[in-house]
């Protein structure tokens, strides 16, 4: 194999073998490809794109570059899903514990936050004593024992991915459908499973942020997944608003807490969870039809089965064995906590949800560059939801800051997202559209 002979059929609009791919990621792997060839190899992907069949071999030759899991001696199906990020998006929180409830398991590798939109291991690690990134030994262990295991891609796990992704983002070749499916199917596929929802947001606040782009992508991760071997479906969903009234990292891991328990359930949060966990139990083969699988969930949440699966995850990977019964205590509080209020009387017409997501790193609560340094206690809460009515003086969002000049600059940036009009808007629907797998 020669590298350069291969990037040039790519960026001459050739179609390259599984042979060709195999062999150019077994490169990268083994140090004979060069940083500079895999940037160029990126690029040419970004301009021309890829087959369904190439695709299907980068994301089987970048599962293969590390271990690949098997569950052989466990006694339900292996599910999981993933999300292209968005605001105040705690799904990942309350779901792979409610799937677990109803006799999943789920090993549930999760990322770090990625420009403006949340990471779940960025919140999960605001829980005191939590290994999000534990070995695979206990990784194993907290997945047998509770059923669910929430953590971050372990270097056994897709390391090609890791060096691609890593190039991807300095080379300006981030937004790639082909690519951007065979970094998420990679880790999925190396991670054993039997099933996997997806979830494609699209609006201000997503990261494909056209319905048209949404729709590729979710068709791509339908199509690409299902044809090396993990049956995906996928939902578009919509993030024009923040999905729930709390933007952050501990914030969320508290607006968790209150679902799993009850003491607050957010509706926009809970009907997109429970759509996903659908998919999730129809796929595993623990319910037969969308009633039954609903009836499912509703009770894993309701007879507190999800939140007690919870705890239990939590304590088994080094967290509090009460972080349930005392959130405030174990989970970091900013020093300011205060009000952004309305200027005017009106109706939430529109709302900036990038910016809201950008006023969080603003605050600390996000990264501007890989290796920063996050505060897990800032946030915004009850955020208002486009629809609801603001008088002249009330609250728009809750900001929580460390210090005063920190509240003020995100005050300004909130104020900015928000757009009120005399007029009730239009909501937009929460679940757009479903995508299964092309088999044509």
């Amino acid at each position: 194999m020669i590298p350069q002979e291969l990037i040039r059929k790519k960026r001459d609009g050739g179609s390259l073998s599984a042979d060709d791919i195999q062999a150019f990621i077994a490169g990268m792997t083994s140090g004979t490809v060069t940083d500079a060839q895999t940037a160029a190899f990126a690029m040419a992907v970004f301009f021309n794109g890829m087959t369904r069949d190439e695709r299907v071999a980068l994301t089987r030759a970048m599962t293969h570059s590390g271990t690949v899991l098997a569950w052989d001696d466990f006694p339900g199906p292996l599910l999981d899903k993933h999300s292209t990020g968005g605001i105040g998006d705690t799904v990942s929180l309350i779901l792979a514990t409610a799937i677990a409830a109803c006799g999943g398991y789920v090993p549930m590798i999760s990322g770090r936050g990625l420009g403006h939109t949340g990471g779940t291991l960025d919140k999960l690690d605001s829980i005191p004593g939590y290994r999000s990134q534990p070995d695979l030994a206990l990784f194993r262990k907290a997945v047998k024992e509770t059923g669910a295991a929430i953590i971050g891609q372990t270097s056994d796990l897709a390391p090609t991915d890791r060096k691609l992704y890593a190039i991807r983002d300095v080379t300006a070749t981030v937004e790639s459908i082909p690519l951007i499916t065979a970094s998420i199917l990679s880790k999925k596929l190396a991670a054993g499973l039997n099933g996997l929802a997806m979830d494609v947001k699209t609006g201000s606040g997503a990261f494909m942020a056209t319905l048209e782009g949404a729709r590729d992508l979710a068709r791509s991760i339908a199509d690409v997944a299902t044809a090396a071997g993990l049956p995906t479906t996928a939902l578009i969903t919509d993030m024009d608003e923040p999905l729930a009234d709390a933007a952050g990292n501990a914030v969320e891991v508290k607006l968790a807490i209150d679902h799993l328990t009850g003491a607050r359930i957010n509706q926009r949060l809970h009907d997109v969870t429970i759509a996903l966990g659908i998919e999730m139990l129809i796929t595993g083969r623990l319910a037969s039809h969308q009633d039954e699988a609903r009836a499912k969930l509703e009770h894993a949440f309701s007879s507190g089965a999800a939140a007690e699966h919870f705890a239990k995850m939590v304590s088994v990977l080094g967290g509090p064995n009460d972080l349930l019964q005392k959130p405030d205590h174990h989970l970091p509080q900013a020093r300011i906590i205060k009000p952004v209020l309305a200027n005017n009387d009106g109706y939430v017409a529109r709302i900036s949800t990038r910016d809201l997501g950008i006023a969080i790193i603003s605050l600390g609560g996000g990264r501007t560059r890989a290796g920063d340094t996050i505060d897990h206690a800032v946030g915004l809460t009850a955020l208002a939801a486009v629809g609801d009515v603001r008088k002249r003086g009330e609250p728009l969002a809750y900001i929580h800051a460390q210090n005063e000049n920190d509240f003020a600059a995100a005050e300004q940036a909130i104020k900015h997202s928000y757009s009120l009009s005399e007029t009730k808007p239009q909501k937009s629907a929460l679940i757009l559209e479903r995508i299964t797998p092309d088999h044509a």
